[in-house]
């Protein structure tokens, strides 16, 4: 798998280190996790589930019935844990980076320009 994870596989895996999940349980969870920015739809969800078992990721935990319906669990395989940590720390690191340019630039000079009064007049 290639990293960087695209924002949705990483949520997935990221959903999934908490334990075994089924379909709707993450389509939930990447909503939550998100903050609301990022709703699978459940084509989406299982073309990632997929991909994500095809490349050693994640696997089947169990299959339940539920009023009749096969409900699959997903878990994390060792692979998956080991590249969402990576992919963490990869974040992490560009995070402080980032944080430390930034806090270095505030420091040199303001981000935004004093405000100063209008005084050209007018209704405001």
């Amino acid at each position: 798998m290639k990293t960087p994870l695209q924002e949705p596989t990483f949520l997935i895996l990221t959903a999934l280190a908490e334990g075994p999940m089924h379909g709707y349980g993450l389509i939930l969870t990447v909503t939550e996790l998100s903050q609301g920015r990022l709703s699978l739809r459940p084509g989406t969800l299982y073309g990632s589930l997929d991909r994500l078992a095809d490349d050693g990721l994640v696997t089947v935990d169990r299959i339940e019935i539920v009023d009749g319906r096969a409900r699959k669990y997903y878990r994390l395989t060792k692979e998956g844990f080991s590249l969402l940590r990576a992919e963490t720390e990869r974040m992490r690191r560009a995070v402080e980076a980032a944080t430390s340019r930034l806090n270095g630039r505030a420091a040199a000079q303001p981000l935004t320009a004093p405000l100063r009064p209008n005084l050209a007049g007018g209704v405001a």
